[in-house]
């Protein structure tokens, strides 16, 4: 792969977010998202960190609000940083878990989805999951970088089995 157009030594995102899955019964619960960015897209329920809010206390927030579940003992897998070109770069904080409270419900924001994890939609989703969501599934952690062109991938890195320290 080329070298990277950006310096990641130096990368700072002004947006920081997270992403929050469920893998039960070897199915994990997807949404369709339906408004804000990436709206019509597959993906995990999650958002921007509010001020004075850590990543995991966001994406325990964000799935509530989105799903009306709450998430057991997430973990947290990995870090997406993205430099995009038509809007702010993003820090992503990805978490996984496998148990929950409540019943997954459609809300304003979110679409629940259960799929089956050899029947993932990604040709529905950004086009950089196809390059994590797998280590993710296999409970591998990692950092993945990447650079937008519009909603596309120009490049990209992954490290993988990288440590996190705990959140609680």
């Amino acid at each position: 792969m080329n070298a990277s157009p950006i310096d990641w030594a130096s990368w700072s995102a002004p947006t920081h977010a997270t992403l929050m899955f469920v893998v039960r019964d070897g199915e994990i619960l997807l949404i369709e998202k339906k408004r804000g960015l990436g709206a019509g897209k597959i993906n995990g329920p999650g958002g921007k960190i509010d001020p004075g809010e850590t990543p995991l206390e966001c994406a325990v927030r964000e799935t509530e609000e989105e799903l009306h579940i709450h998430v057991k003992r997430p973990r947290k897998m990995g870090e997406l940083h993205f430099a995009m070109s038509d809007v702010p770069d993003i820090l992503c904080h990805v978490y996984l878990a496998h148990d929950f409270d409540g019943r997954p419900t459609e809300t304003d924001e979110a679409k629940p989805l259960w799929c089956r994890i050899d029947d993932i939609p990604y040709d529905r989703m950004w086009s950089d999951d196809i390059h994590w969501l797998p280590l993710m599934l296999d409970r591998r952690t990692f950092l993945g970088r990447f650079v937008f062109d519009g909603e596309e991938v120009g490049w990209f890195e992954m490290e993988k089995d990288v440590f996190w320290k705990s959140e609680g």
